[in-house]
């Protein structure tokens, strides 16, 4: 796994700077990336399943990491909103969820809206997230999953402008 780690790196860096739009990120999100399958790596059992293994990993990193940036913009705005400015910082829809959601999460299971608001909503760690439920980070995972299709099922019912492929990023 660490030969796929160091013959990639280079591929994986390149490819982060394009999604993420910026070298610094893109170093930081890779070596969490690292970290997590170095940490992970005696849980792998297939050799041949690395590359699809860290690809996994990747994309979890990548949205970690849009979470936390839209955290720190909305905590940021919050800031200058009580310090008197009325200008936010960044592209205020892209930070903000869909309020439909605030709405729906209510109705969903209690599970399911607990687990939505922690890793989506609130962007906390999968790993203290799943701590503080006291489940394993799979069995988190896999729960918001399930959470995650039961909003978007609830979503395309209640509010007509959330198209699947806008989802969480309608105007309403």
């Amino acid at each position: 796994m660490g030969d796929a780690l160091s013959q990639g790196y280079d591929r994986l860096r390149g490819y982060l700077i394009r999604r993420l739009g910026n070298a610094a990120d893109a170093e930081d999100v890779l070596h969490g990336v690292i970290l997590r399958a170095m940490e992970k790596a005696e849980a792998l059992r297939d050799e041949g399943a690395v590359q699809g293994w860290l690809s996994r990993i990747l994309a979890s990193a990548i949205v970690d990491h849009h979470r936390r940036q839209a955290l720190r913009r909305r905590n940021e705005n919050d800031l200058l909103l009580q310090q008197g400015s009325s200008e936010p910082i960044g592209d205020e829809s892209e930070a903000a969820a869909c309020e439909c959601v605030h709405l729906i999460l209510p109705a969903l299971n209690t599970e399911y809206a607990q687990v939505i608001r922690r890793i989506d909503l609130e962007a906390e760690d999968r790993v203290a997230a799943a701590a503080a439920l006291g489940l394993t980070v799979n069995a988190l995972t896999v729960r918001l999953h399930r959470a995650r299709g039961q909003l978007r099922q609830q979503l395309l019912e209640m509010c007509r402008s959330c198209r699947e492929d806008s989802f969480l990023h309608c105007g309403c």
